[in-house]
């Protein structure tokens, strides 16, 4: 019986290790809002103020646009954009790294609207087992 740590387990631990490239991708786009306004904002075609987007996406909190819209700036996947207005007008728009990341998230968004029945089952499923009793174990892998 082996440890489980031979030489391909340790190159495959080491690509989900701080810092890959895999896990800087996924911190940016596991969190739902961020799919969300990246949808939004490719939709819309241009560019959104602030206030539409909020409007647009319904139950998001000011504070949490905020953070979403500043988090994806940082990643480079929003430009914002300050107009010297009174009030002053500001608008975020797509950078081309966030156009390009549209054809995963699109993909991701298809495949949730053919599977979601699916996953929607499951958890039905589960859900009554675990009503009935405590549910077994797995054993092995």
């Amino acid at each position: 019986m082996g440890t489980g740590y031979d030489e391909e387990t340790e190159r495959w631990r080491a690509r989900f290790r701080n810092g890959c490239a895999s896990r800087t991708v996924l911190e940016v786009l596991a969190n739902k809002w961020a799919l969300y306004v990246l949808s939004a904002l490719r939709r819309s075609g241009g560019p959104m103020r602030f206030n539409d987007l909020r409007r647009l996406l319904g139950d998001i909190t000011q504070k949490m646009l905020t953070q979403t819209l500043r988090n994806l700036e940082r990643d480079g996947l929003v430009s914002r954009a300050v107009y010297p207005t009174v009030p002053p007008r500001v608008e975020y728009a797509l950078t081309e790294l966030g156009l390009d990341v549209g054809t995963l998230t699109d993909a991701v968004g298809e495949w949730a609207v053919v599977h979601a029945p699916q996953i929607i089952a499951a958890r039905t499923h589960y859900d009554e087992r675990a009503a009935a009793g405590p549910l077994p174990l797995s054993v092995g892998r």
